[in-house]
Formats: C-alpha cells, structure tokens, sequence
C-alpha cells in the first residue's frame, strides 16, 4: 500500500536540511522498492509569506492526509514583530495539537565517532544512549489562560497556565515505560514536584502507572538536578521522560552530549504511530544559505519515520548504518569538525550518505 509522507521544510536552514533527508529517502526508496510517494506544503514562516498564516488550511488538509510528516524548522527573525498568535512558532504547536502529536521521542546517541566533539570529556558522554520521551501537546505551552494584561496601577504583567490532567500524564507515561522495556528498564521521571503542584500530580500519576511495569525501575529526579546530572553523569539514565516545558530545555542540553545538536533527531507521534519527524534544532537563520548545516539530524529523522511510522525497519537501519559509516570516512559539517577530519558541505554530507547506501 502506498505510504504518503508531507515534506515541510519551513524557514532558515529548514529547506537545505530536508532537500537532503529527502535525498537519502529516494535512494532507500529505490533499493527497498519502497512504495512511498511525497508532497510538499507550507509551515511557519514560509506559509505567513505565502498564505498570510504559519498554518494554512492547504497544509492541514494534507496533514491530516498524510501517513508521516517529515519537517526542517520554523521561525526566525523576519517574522519577530509579527504579534505572537500569527508567529512561525505557531504553526508548528497548532500542527502538533491538531494532529494529537503528544509523544515526542528524543534520542541522545553519541557515535563514537564523535567523542571528541562533546563539550564533554570522552570518558563521561562515550556510549551515551539516552531516550527522552517529552510530552508535547500540553502543559505550560498550551495552558490556559495565557496573554499580557494590564493590572489596576498600570503596569503590564505577562501569565501563562502550567496544566496536565491525570490521562495526558499517564499516556505520555506509557510511552515512556513502553520504551523502557525495549531497553535497559530504566525510566527517570523529571519534574518540580516541590514547587510545583502540577507535578506533584505528574509524580503520582507516574508512581501509579509503574505497578502496571514491575520490571522497570522507576525514579524521579528535579528538574533543576536533572539538567546538573546531564553533564556530571549522563550514563545514568536510560530512559527520560518528562513535560513539554522541561523536555524542551533538557533535550537540548542532552544535544550537546553526542556532539551538536546538528545530531540530534526527533519523532513526535499520536496514539496509532502516526508521527512528524524534525532535527532538534532550529531553523539556525545565522547560517541558512551558506550550506554549511549539519543535514544529519533530519537524515536521521527520516530514519525514524521509517521505523516508528512506516513500518520499514530495514531500510531506518541502513540509513542509520550509512549515518556511521559517513562520519568513519571523516566527513564532518562545521559544528562537529575538528582537526583531522574533513570539512564538508551541507550538499556533499547527503550525497556522502546516498554513496554509503549502496
């Protein structure tokens, strides 16, 4: 049957990135004899300038048709003094709401290959393998009430809503515990439980949902120590799960760990699969057009929507095997060159991937 899969390649470096994820997914496609057809849309930045919003009503419809979405970035500072309910940032939270995108998958993976490009020493980050598992539909981004408001004396005062009910905790818990099992067992379960009543709740839910999985170790840890952890010892955890605020935050700490966050894939998925897979980054505006983007992250990406939501195993792990071999060859982007190596393009890392799948 065939698979359809929505290419949005948004703003910034968003275009180069995925015109190289795409790449790669034509020449899997052609040694798999994958049955896979894509489509291009609209998102962020790029749908404001053409249809005068970040989330136009073309794009949701193929959204809503499509069986896997592969995305580049949005935002960057052309469109800063838009106000903020028709800002890129927009379209991409209305995109994951409305496609019940609430389990954001978030791999830390340093190739060993890169150990010298982390910030940390090699001998705290080597065969560092951490899943985090980050809510994504709800919580503080999401809550309401929200906005600016004057108060009686004049002053301007900004509020937002942290808020999570018992089911979205515990299906966001499930995924996390699910994973755990395919793994080494272990879930960490990050919040701010002594401040913060919504996660006072978070924790018992998670407390709760682990006598369902006895073979997994269950533990909690602050936030505020979760994010020190993360560079003191990283090898400790296993599988991270967390809320919408904090697993944006954390997961871009753990980036730095493997290396940049040029590496760094993500998948986010609704209850049956169905998913939208994006690097972790940005849409980095600084560099966009220079070809000098790690295109690796969505490359990988791409590998995750073949696995989780297309169900094309093989052909995800011989991305990811041609991914290791590329960097055994030397080839680096500028965020994870170091001397010895060899700089490469953003064009000539994609065309060093195809030439290693085959």
């Amino acid at each position: 049957m065939t698979k359809k899969i929505l290419v949005l390649p948004g703003d910034g470096i968003g275009p180069e990135i995925v015109n190289e994820a795409v790449k790669v997914l034509n020449a899997v496609k052609a040694q798999f004899d994958l049955d896979l057809i894509t489509e291009e849309g609209l998102l962020g930045g790029a749908a404001i300038d053409a249809a005068g919003v970040p989330f136009p009503d073309v794009t949701q419809t193929q959204a809503q048709a499509a069986d896997a979405i592969l995305l580049g970035a949005v935002g960057g500072p052309k469109w800063d003094t838009l106000d903020t309910a028709i800002r890129p940032e927009k379209g991409l939270l209305a995109i994951r709401s409305q496609l019940e995108l609430f389990g954001n998958l978030r791999p830390a993976i340093l190739y060993p290959q890169l150990a010298e490009a982390s910030s940390l020493k090699p001998e705290i980050v080597s065969g560092l393998d951490i899943l985090i598992v980050r809510e994504l539909t709800g919580g503080i981004y999401f809550g309401q009430p929200r906005g600016i408001r004057t108060l009686e004396n004049g002053e301007r005062q900004g509020y937002n809503t942290y808020v999570y009910s018992e089911s979205e905790i515990k299906r966001i818990g499930k995924v996390a515990f699910e994973a755990a099992m395919k793994r080494d067992k272990k879930v960490c379960s990050i919040d701010k439980a002594n401040v913060l009543e919504a996660t006072v709740l978070w924790r018992e839910v998670m407390d709760e949902l682990a006598t369902e999985y006895p073979e997994v170790e269950l533990s909690h840890m602050y936030v505020d120590n979760a994010a020190m952890q993360l560079v003191r010892a990283p090898k400790q955890f296993d599988v991270m799960v967390t809320g919408n605020m904090f697993g944006d935050i954390l997961s871009d700490a753990a980036a730095m760990l493997t290396g940049s966050i040029g590496m760094l894939p993500s998948a986010s998925l609704d209850a049956n699969g169905k998913g939208m897979y994006e690097p972790c980054h940005g849409s980095a505006p600084d560099i966009a057009g220079q070809g000098i983007a790690n295109p690796l992250a969505t490359i990988l990406s791409a590998s995750m929507m073949l696995r989780y939501s297309l169900g094309e195993r093989e052909a995800a792990d011989r991305i990811e095997m041609a991914v290791s071999q590329v960097l055994d060859q030397g080839l680096r982007t500028a965020d994870i060159y170091s001397e010895g190596n060899r700089k490469v393009t953003t064009q000539e890392m994609g065309d060093a991937v195809v030439a290693a799948l085959s």
